[in-house]
């Protein structure tokens, strides 16, 4: 068992009707807010007009249109503008996992002089940033509960996640019922980006006995679930299990103890989305199975077999590569089943640029020193092997 430090200072505010309590949190962090949001979908649902009725005595900004895979040009750098032109005191960030991650880069950059994207590719380490709160309206990155984010940079094709303690939310408030209007697409990409979160911290070398039972229960909260909500999308129990276990997922606690994995499965996601601009989750379904099968072999045999018998109940008695190679196929088999496509090819990605991709995967994320290591062949065999 590996050493640690650990520390989540975020208030988790959970269940129907906490949104009600944003004036008693944003209370404490200043008048001045810039109201960060996405496509529109939160003036659809009524959230925006409750918001700012709640809001009603403070002063506040709004930064609207920020993107899936939120983007540096086009989001970032206005959101540090407006912070610095109208001295916001706190970001209340409402959307999902990328309006949060957006947020988080800006309010490091707006407490820097200089360029935010110094922070974001860490030649400078951030001295302050603006308080953040949240209220998420999807249940996928877990954003909400960790102190990092994703930003996408057009022009040079770089998707990059960037982490600091200080950008940990001062408090979430998550209620389920908010997530019942995400569209189907999202509820499944949101399910499938978690469940690599979890997929991420199992694959490792070190490990222990509570930390596996925890990625298996968390992966078979979000397997069952799922499969719920798609019946019915205002089960709000299932609704409930999914958001929580979302939030869960990517905060580092189902690996407390375990060696790191370096996410490669993530890393090789990035370059896909930075490059097509496709779904996350997506994305991670596709390539999933193929990583899986491309990085069986003695070294690694041990994890999917107890990732065989634990999750799907394979029995323990047959050969260890009989179980691990039926593990990788229900993994396919899941995605497919749910309903989310399991070929680059459907989401719009052909062969043309997969040997450049796996350059630029390889020199941004060195996974050569993965658990599983690959090098930038083996990330392009991948690629392919998605087609």
């Amino acid at each position: 068992m590996q050493n640690f430090e650990y520390c989540t200072p975020t208030r988790l505010l959970f269940g129907r009707g906490v949104v009600d309590q944003l004036p008693e949190v944003m209370k404490p962090l200043g008048k001045r807010v810039l109201l960060t949001y996405g496509g529109g979908s939160i003036k659809r649902t009524g959230l925006y007009d409750k918001v700012k009725q709640l809001l009603h005595d403070f002063v506040i900004y709004e930064l609207s249109g920020i993107e899936p895979n939120p983007k540096y040009t086009q989001s970032v750098v206005p959101g540090v503008q407006m912070c610095k032109e109208h001295h916001i005191d706190v970001i209340l960030a409402v959307g999902g996992g990328s309006v949060l991650d957006c947020s988080k880069a800006i309010a490091a950059g707006a407490c820097y002089d200089g360029e935010t994207w110094d922070l974001i590719t860490y030649k400078v380490q951030a001295q302050k940033a603006l308080p953040i709160v949240d209220i998420m309206t999807m249940a996928a990155t877990g954003s909400e509960y960790d102190s990092g984010g994703v930003i996408t940079r057009t022009e040079s094709n770089d998707k990059l996640g960037y982490i600091d303690p200080l950008l940990f939310p001062v408090c979430s408030l998550l209620d389920p019922e908010l997530t019942f209007t995400i569209p189907l697409k999202h509820t499944l990409a949101g399910v499938a980006d978690a469940m690599n979160h979890v997929l991420e911290q199992f694959f490792c070398e070190d490990h222990t006995i509570l930390n596996d039972a925890m990625c298996i229960g968390a992966l078979r909260t979000l397997m069952t679930h799922v499969q719920r909500v798609i019946n019915n999308p205002n089960d709000y129990d299932a609704r409930a299990e999914i958001f929580f276990t979302c939030t869960l997922a990517c905060n580092n606690i189902f690996s407390l103890g375990n060696s790191p994995s370096r996410w490669p499965l993530h890393a090789m996601e990035h370059t896909l989305s930075a490059y097509y601009d496709i779904t996350h989750g997506e994305g991670l379904a596709i390539i999933t199975p193929r990583w899986m099968k491309h990085i069986l072999n003695e070294k690694t045999l041990e994890r999917f077999v107890t990732y065989g018998t634990q999750l799907f109940g394979i029995d323990a008695s047959l050969p260890a590569q009989q179980i691990a190679e039926e593990a990788i196929q229900r993994t396919h088999d899941f995605f497919c089943q749910i309903g989310i496509p399991m070929t680059l090819t459907q989401v719009g990605i052909d062969d043309s640029r997969l040997a450049e991709m796996a350059a630029h995967t390889q020199r941004v994320s060195h996974l050569e020193k993965a658990w599983a290591p690959l090098t930038e062949q083996d990330i392009e065999a991948i690629y392919r092997a998605s087609l």
